[in-house]
């Protein structure tokens, strides 16, 4: 099951469960779309896998299966991988 991850990793910007705009690698590393396509490139700069729109989870299985509250953020900002 997908953690879900409350926030970009780049500039802290809220992503809530039902977000249209996270973006996540294969690894879950999370983005805010803007991060992604403007910063990023569409890549992870953690594993360089390319980053996709996450998946919406529906508000009736929040309470049930509940997103992450843990937050991952880059204290150095983030780069494309190179």
């Amino acid at each position: 099951m997908l953690q879900m991850r409350p926030g970009c990793e780049c500039c802290d910007r809220d992503l809530p469960p039902d977000s249209s705009d996270a973006r996540i690698c294969t690894f879950e590393c999370t983005f805010c779309s803007e991060c992604s396509d403007r910063r990023l490139a569409g890549t992870c700069p953690n594993c360089g896998g390319e980053l996709l729109p996450r998946p919406r989870r529906p508000a009736d299985k929040v309470a049930k299966y509940p997103a992450s509250t843990t937050r991952v953020l880059k204290p150095d900002g983030c780069r494309a991988s190179s």
